[in-house]
Parts: C-alpha cells; sequence; structure tokens
C-alpha cells in the first residue's frame, strides 16, 4: 500500500472512532416502523385473488357437502320412521279388537255346550256392541241413514225405488250396506236405495 491510501485509512479510523453511536446507527426503513396489525393486512393483500378464491371455494364446498350429507340422513331416517308407522300402525287398533275376539271365541265354546237359541242371541248382541264401543273409541261412527235426505257424500245410491211418493222423493229408502266415518272422515259410504 502506498503511503497515500495508509493516511487516507488512518483518518477514516479516526473519523469512525470520533463519531457517536447514535449516528453510526442504520435508520429504520418505513417496513420497520409498521404496527404488527398492518404487516398482517399487507400479506393477505399480497396473497393471490386466485389462492384465497379457492380457498374459499373449497371451504363453501365442504360446508355444502357436509349439510347434503345432513339432508340426506335425515330424509333416510324420516323414510323409515313412516314405514315403520305404517307397518306397526294398526297395532293400537288391533290390541283394542282383541278383547272382542277373545269374547267371540268364548261364545263360539259356550254355543257348543247349549242348545238355548235365545242365551246365544243375547251374548252374540252383547259383543256386538262392545265391538262398536270398541270402534266409537277409536272414532269410528256410523253414518245415519234411516229417514235421512240423500247426500252423496256420505251415501252411494245403488238402486232408484220409483212411485214412493213426494215425501219420499230425494231421501234414503233402505239401507244395503252400512257406512262408516273415522274422525269425520268418511272410511265406507252407505250403500242404499233413493225413492225416485
Amino acid at each position: 500500500m502506498s503511503k497515500d491510501n495508509e493516511n487516507i485509512n488512518e483518518e477514516i479510523q479516526e473519523e469512525v472512532k470520533d463519531t457517536p453511536e447514535t449516528e453510526l446507527e442504520v435508520e429504520e426503513t418505513e417496513e420497520d416502523t409498521k404496527a404488527p396489525e398492518e404487516k398482517a393486512d399487507t400479506a393477505e393483500e399480497e396473497k393471490d385473488p386466485l389462492e384465497v378464491a379457492q380457498a374459499k371455494i373449497a371451504e363453501l364446498n365442504d360446508a355444502l357437502l357436509r349439510k347434503m350429507a345432513e339432508f340426506e340422513n335425515y330424509r333416510k331416517r324420516t323414510v323409515k320412521e313412516k314405514a315403520e308407522l305404517i307397518l306397526n300402525g294398526g297395532e293400537k287398533t288391533v290390541t283394542k279388537i282383541l278383547p272382542v275376539i277373545d269374547d267371540m271365541e268364548r261364545a263360539i265354546e259356550n254355543g257348543k255346550k247349549t242348545d238355548d237359541v235365545e242365551a246365544l242371541r243375547e251374548g252374540m248382541d252383547l259383543i256386538y256392541k262392545k265391538f262398536i264401543k270398541t270402534l266409537e273409541g277409536m272414532g269410528v261412527k256410523r253414518i245415519e241413514t234411516e229417514g235421512q235426505d240423500f247426500d252423496t257424500d256420505y251415501h252411494e245410491a245403488i238402486a232408484m225405488v220409483p212411485g214412493m211418493g213426494d215425501d219420499k222423493k230425494g231421501k234414503v229408502i233402505d239401507c244395503v250396506q252400512t257406512g262408516y266415518t273415522m274422525n269425520d272422515k268418511v272410511i265406507r259410504f252407505a250403500k242404499v236405495a233413493v225413492g225416485q
């Protein structure tokens, strides 16, 4: 090295020694002065919008698949419950009718042991009344036809009887088969003969 260079090096070293430490510190950049929240925001802004959109689509797709699976499970459960109701729905009705069947069996057994026709009739009448009472307890009622006006909501005309007079015109003359309603809904129309 030449003497000039040595002198320059010595001068620089002396200047550095003489300079206070505060002046030697590196100035902070604008990026370093930002708060941590601001840094996170800029990081999100720097993310590719396509990646953000794809992430959102994946999230929504997952939610949709879960909802579809949940709905499918609900649908299967309700179909199963309906099938069970249809198969076992008559159970309540049958259990209410079983005592009437028991009475019928007892009446048949007693009929084999006795020749008293009047006692058999009385027993059958009691069983019939018990059966009607059981049906009424389940909401089943007879459709009254005797002397009633013909009503297509409750009656089915199977015969028209002419020459019955004006007072019998449009009225039920005879009931061939009794009709029934269940909870005010016709389950079997009464088959009747109507005056003409």
